[in-house]
């Protein structure tokens, strides 16, 4: 069983994400995992924090001459920061002599607040932040990294930017995530990418933030992964809960499911067809059965069916801004107030799709264990070839 565990705050001494599952003989670097980190901070409309806040990390536990031993991996992620805010954050008892009591609406500050009976709403915003995500990426970079030895890719675009939309028709392939870091805003459409800047540009003109939707596809998933059985293993149902829990994210769509609900029966659901006669890579992880269409995007009844698993993942406009106009209440006081301001970003949709791959790759993984298991590399990836050598026809042990 995989699962991971943060620990941190935004403005704190650093963030440090605890592993356990991975089997062993694993290859892992920091370099590989820095490189996972520094996507996460592409993207026009980022805040000037994202051009001198390094991701200084540090593997601390569970890997021994570039390779995982089984047991948990610890990585630190330091914080060059933290000497600006050593008395602020600081883990010894006392008071902060600049304590904000005006909640932003949108964000988690007065229901967190409220929650916790505090006061300061640093108390909850320090937590709240997405900077916690850097963390989960480090811990994507692992989960890639296994996916990687059963032949499985993880990419994201952005689609959707404001108001600003790609084609539909312009998606990635499982070779060209360097082309979509290349743009500006990581979205595989030039001329839309072209326009969802200008978007970026008359927002921050007027101090304001835009949300978007970023698309996750991960190629070469197995049939097999999930399962019908129970509501909580639902490989839909799972990667809607890891979507949902980044910060700021209010909607996931997993394939086409908003158009197919507009649909009749007859033209919603994807045609099944038989190629195993040829088998092929786009083949082998199906049984070399194949969906004419994925408007399902690779996944039913809970189940992943061979074809690539695709979500769409809406955020919205960041509850930061850079000008002082969402109204809000002194949480001391009660007299209406404008919200605090804190350095924020206009839009932080292309970093969210990286993200967004980080909690598909770590779903995935987790799926991928729990199907073929193994306590060494070379184990799980036997299984999962020894599976895939089985798959010769539906119904085939009954």
């Amino acid at each position: 069983m995989l699962r991971f565990l943060t620990a941190g705050e935004s403005h704190g001494k650093g963030l440090v994400v605890i592993v356990e599952g991975l089997p062993a003989g694993l290859q892992v670097t920091a370099e590989m995992i820095g490189a996972e980190l520094g996507r996460r901070r592409l993207g026009f409309g980022r805040g000037p924090r994202m051009r001198f806040e390094a991701d200084e990390l540090t593997l601390l536990a569970g890997v021994r001459h570039g390779r995982t031993l089984g047991s948990p991996v610890a990585v630190e992620i330091a914080n060059t920061e933290w000497p600006k805010w050593t008395e602020e954050m600081s883990p010894a008892p006392g008071v902060t002599s600049k304590p904000l009591h005006q909640p932003r609406p949108g964000h988690a500050d007065l229901p967190g607040m409220q929650k916790y009976a505090f006061s300061d709403a640093r108390d909850v915003l320090e937590r709240a932040s997405a900077r916690e995500t850097a963390a989960r990426v480090a811990a994507g970079a692992l989960a890639k990294a296994l996916l990687a030895e059963i032949g499985v890719t993880v990419v994201s675009h952005v689609v959707q930017i404001g108001s600003v939309c790609s084609a539909r028709d312009e998606r990635p392939g499982p070779d060209d995530l360097d082309q979509v870091d290349a743009s500006e805003v990581r979205c595989f459409d030039p001329s839309a990418a072209e326009s969802m800047v200008a978007e970026i540009k008359a927002a921050a003109k007027v101090g304001d933030s835009l949300g978007g939707v970023a698309e996750v596809i991960a190629y070469g998933v197995p049939v097999g992964l999930g399962s019908h059985v129970h509501w909580d293993r639902k490989l839909d149902g799972l990667l809607g809960q890891a979507m949902l829990s980044i910060q700021a994210v209010k909607g996931v769509e997993i394939g086409e499911a908003t158009e197919g609900a507009a649909r009749r029966g007859s033209e919603a659901h994807d045609a099944i067809s038989w190629e195993g006669d040829a088998p092929s890579p786009d083949t082998t992880s199906s049984g070399g059965y194949r969906r004419q269409t994925n408007r399902s995007g690779g996944i039913e009844g809970g189940i992943s069916n061979g074809e690539p698993v695709l979500a769409r993942v809406a955020m919205k406009p960041l509850a930061t801004l850079n000008r002082p106009v969402l109204k809000t209440v002194d949480v001391v006081t009660k007299q209406e107030t404008v919200s605090f301001k804190e350095r924020t970003d206009v839009t932080a949709v292309p970093a969210m799709g990286v993200v967004a791959e980080t909690m598909m790759s770590l779903v995935l993984a987790g799926e991928a264990l729990r199907k073929f298991g193994g306590d060494s590399v070379e184990e799980f990836r036997r299984n999962h070839d020894s599976y895939l050598a089985s798959l010769n026809g539906a119904g085939a042990g009954t």
